[in-house]
């Protein structure tokens, strides 16, 4: 038996990348996925990958920083299969980089919008379904930026501590209506940005290589093999944590 065999799930920010990698693994252990995100082809894209593997999926072009387009993608997943189980809030967005001093308001507000107020709108919803269904199981997508700061990407560090913190209270919130909520904190993990960064500078890749105790950077299967473990039932135990997969970075000294 697959980990979420009859599992009816959805993945923001599943267009590409680490999403498109968790709807697709979640897919391959027996989900039938929702795929919400803004890039209609992407998001199409990572569809067709699950139906072309014998999986079942949906594409809902979903801005996740719009509520009512957020309570679409939930009820979407309803309508088809009847429930939602297990989601994971994956999709963020962030622009600004820079000292603290030279901020601007619009960009720090915008930073924070993408990457924090969009995962509690969508915990919200997914919340709300999962207590008519009897229970569930979330999981945000964090950052390690949140574990020790970022110096030059505060906006982004402090939005995902919010989300650990996030995370936590609903998670204490919830427990005993059966619903877990936990987040992963990735490292440096392989995606097309950072292939194009590596292009542009290909030192930069030995280095991140090097920040990791195991030697080498993470790719998109690593963080999804942690989502789906952490929606499956043998992670029942398991709530209000942070999870860090980035190869021991944050235990390097």
């Amino acid at each position: 038996m697959r980990l979420l065999d009859h599992k009816i799930g959805l993945v923001t920010g599943a267009g590409g990348g680490i999403g498109r990698a968790i709807a697709t693994t979640l897919a391959r252990e027996g989900a039938r996925v929702l795929v919400a995100d803004y890039d209609v082809e992407g998001g199409q894209g990572t569809v067709d990958l699950i139906k072309n593997a014998g999986g079942e999926a949906l594409f809902v072009k979903t801005d996740v920083t719009d509520e009512a387009q957020v309570a679409n993608a939930v009820a979407q997943a309803i309508a088809a299969w009847g429930r939602l189980d297990i989601a994971c809030n994956n999709a963020a967005l962030s622009k600004g980089y820079g000292p603290t001093h030279e901020y601007q308001r619009e960009v720090f507000e915008h930073t924070l919008e993408y990457c924090l107020t969009n995962t509690w709108l969508c915990m919200k919803h997914e919340i709300a379904a999962m207590l008519s269904a009897g229970g569930g199981a979330i999981v945000n997508i964090s950052s390690n930026s949140s574990l020790r700061g970022h110096a030059y990407n505060g906006a982004y560090a402090a939005a995902k501590g919010g989300v650990n913190i996030l995370t936590k209270s609903a998670a204490g919130e919830y427990g005993a209506q059966g619903i877990r909520i936990n987040a992963i904190s990735p490292g440096v993990i392989r995606t097309p940005g950072l292939e194009r960064h590596f292009k542009e500078q290909p030192q930069v890749e030995e280095q991140l290589k090097a920040a990791s105790v195991v030697g080498r950077l993470g790719e998109p299967i690593d963080i999804a093999e942690a989502v789906a473990f952490l929606c499956s039932d043998r992670a029942s135990f398991i709530t209000g944590q942070l999870l860090s997969v980035d190869g021991g970075n944050s235990v390097k000294s």
